[in-house]
């Protein structure tokens, strides 16, 4: 039986697998929800050939609710498709930034490379000039404290060393390159995406690591080449005047002897000769990045112990969060004191615009009084969220059918008791899952088959048996178990005398 309902499963799992895989794709939530509520273990399903999973198809639309509830279900976060692209990835690719909000809480992957070009998530998302993502990927590596700034461009030089920073480990995360030796700040140049260039560059990315050819990729400007020959080659001039406002030299020259003035002229980028042709004097002062969200790391945080999600209505809460009115409020901004939901900070630290504030750079202003918030403290009364098993991760709950209770130690049959009870096991490991035990259908037999009515003894030998019958059955099955050389002879007279009874109906 227990075969039965593994096949039965595994044949319907294809069908119900795509029809997760179209409703990841499309956004139906509620038609998600209920497939995974008949076959939890859908969320492992991958389509044949570019092995994209459920996951991957709702992070490349955006669909972050579906994600959420996938991830909840148990699918691996970090898992990867033919090209070797986690669903991180693909959200960075794309722009959605509540995608990447969404995985980065639950602790995604950040540092996983595709198998084309060693490319990860912080790349795409600078080849596409998300700056929203770059911020949410860094997130754990911010400290919420207001001489972070000051600190990372080396402004502050009377400041005390903040604990929570470690900029070798950022400095690793943010000029990690791809194959040929191409960071981040070299992808996002090339195209032409300023803010990411001003946000990588405040956050410590160098504007002299230079390309190396690896034999793999086709590199049209040349091995050796700095951001700013990247940034040549793409031809936008505000991306040359930050690159060179932080110390990108106009002068250097990559593996053909090429400077970035050269690459512009070989690439037609007339716009960039003044630009490129003689290095300034005095370095252009830069205002920081408008992307910087210094209480990204502390709300991060929080969100991840006490939950972001919790839906607690106005009526039942007497002190709702001030911004969205329905939820119950779990945090209080540093310095002015204001409340807030741990949805609604996060929304505020992930989507702040540049605006003008009293605070230092990265912080973020109050909705309700305009004061810069540079970290979120937890209410006294918040709770830590009590983590539940996913269901594709409980163990596989063996069911027995409960043959007969633990005083009778008769043999039964179910022929007589069409409905039978189902206890389970303990577990036998944790790569099963729970499964629901379900009876056979019913199934109409001659009466004559039958061992007795519904109210007898469910014993296989009727109590209507003559004494002298069940005596003779007795000794033949005890002589049976006996190790001696009539053992055999036991066990045929015990089986002759069952079968003469129950083709007969009478005993010897």
């Amino acid at each position: 039986m227990r075969l039965l309902n593994l096949m039965g499963n595994s044949f319907g799992c294809s069908g119900s697998g795509e029809r997760l895989v179209s409703a990841a794709r499309d956004g139906d939530l509620q038609e998600a929800k209920a497939l995974l509520e008949y076959n939890p273990r859908l969320v492992r399903y991958s389509t044949f050939g570019v092995r994209n999973s459920p996951l991957h198809y709702s992070a490349a639309q955006g669909h972050h609710e579906i994600v959420s509830l996938l991830v909840e279900s148990g699918v691996d976060i970090n898992l990867r498709n033919y090209r070797g692209q986690t669903a991180l990835m693909q959200a960075c690719q794309y722009g959605h930034w509540e995608v990447v909000q969404t995985l980065i809480l639950f602790k995604a992957n950040i540092h996983r490379a595709d198998y084309l070009n060693g490319g990860t998530a912080l790349h795409l998302a600078a080849l596409n000039g998300h700056s929203r993502c770059i911020r949410l990927l860094l997130a754990d590596y911010i400290p919420s404290n207001p001489n972070v700034w000051n600190i990372l461009n080396k402004r502050g030089r009377n400041e005390e060393p903040i604990a929570e920073l470690d900029e070798h480990a950022l400095y690793q995360v943010i000029n990690r390159p791809a194959d040929g030796g191409i960071t981040a700040l070299h992808m996002a140049a090339l195209n032409g995406h300023a803010e990411s260039v001003q946000l990588l560059l405040d956050l410590g990315a160098s504007v002299s690591r230079v390309t190396e050819e690896d034999g793999t990729t086709i590199d049209l400007i040349g091995a050796g080449s700095t951001p700013l020959h990247y940034a040549a080659c793409g031809g936008n001039a505000q991306c040359c005047q930050i690159l060179i406002a932080n110390g990108a030299s106009v002068t250097a020259e990559n593996a053909n002897g090429w400077t970035p003035l050269m690459v512009a002229r070989s690439w037609h980028r007339n716009c960039l000769e003044e630009i490129l042709s003689t290095e300034p004097e005095n370095r252009t002062r830069v205002l920081p990045s408008p992307y910087i969200s210094l209480p990204l790391m502390s709300i991060v945080n929080i969100a991840r112990e006490c939950g972001w999600r919790v839906t607690d209505s106005a009526p039942t809460c007497q002190d709702p969060c001030v911004v969205c009115l329905e939820r119950k409020c779990t945090v209080a901004a540093e310095g002015c004191g204001h409340e807030f939901c741990s949805r609604c900070a996060l929304y505020l630290c992930s989507t702040n615009a540049p605006s003008k504030i009293k605070g230092p750079p990265g912080s973020i202003a109050c909705p309700l009084c305009r004061h810069g918030i540079v970290s979120f403290v937890k209410l006294p009364g918040t709770r830590p969220v009590p983590r539940e098993i996913a269901r594709t991760s409980l163990s596989l709950a063996l069911c027995t059918c409960a043959i007969e209770s633990a005083e009778n130690n008769s043999l039964t049959t179910p022929l007589c008791k069409p409905g039978f009870h189902c206890t389970r096991i303990s577990p036998i490991g944790s790569s099963f899952r729970s499964l629901s035990c379900q009876k056979f259908p019913s199934m109409k037999l001659n009466s004559s088959l039958c061992m007795g009515p519904p109210d007898t003894s469910p014993s296989l030998v009727p109590g209507s048996v003559d004494r002298h019958f069940r005596g003779q059955l007795v000794r033949s099955f005890r002589s049976g178990l006996r190790r001696s050389s009539s053992q055999s002879e036991g066990r045929g007279s015990w089986l002759s005398a069952l079968n003469q009874y129950v083709t007969t109906g009478s005993g010897c």
